[in-house]
């Protein structure tokens, strides 16, 4: 069982910002912003590249709902999601972070070589 169905199960402690019978946001462990969340579907999605639009569509819902409670709505934020070894995923549960609280940088990319890759 991977770490974050352990967390849905209340196996492993979170702190939570906002839950429903589908989904589950939490303080990431790890914040690479002020404010760091991840919104996690609560049955178990290994990536994006498998969730169905009917769960997309839940997750839309609750992340905007997520946001509001948070109050970075209107000032703005970063969604992201990784996906697969290369996209450095490094949960195999679909989450999405949700970064914000301040102005954010977009360069940590920056060392990529896109030479080869088009």
């Amino acid at each position: 069982m991977c770490i974050f169905c352990k967390i849905v199960k209340k196996e492993l402690p979170s702190n939570v910002i906002l839950e429903n019978d589908k989904f589950l946001a939490f303080h990431d462990i790890n914040p690479k912003a002020p404010i760091h969340i991840l919104a996690i579907p609560k049955a178990h999605v290994n990536s994006f590249d498998e969730v169905s639009s009917e769960t997309m569509a839940g997750m839309t819902d609750f992340i905007q709902e997520v946001v509001k409670v948070v109050k970075i709505q209107k000032a703005g934020y970063r969604l992201v999601t990784n996906i697969g070894e290369n996209g450095a995923q490094e949960v195999p549960h679909l989450h999405f972070h949700v970064l914000g609280g301040a102005k954010l940088r977009w360069d940590h990319i920056s060392d990529a070589d896109p030479k080869g890759h088009f």
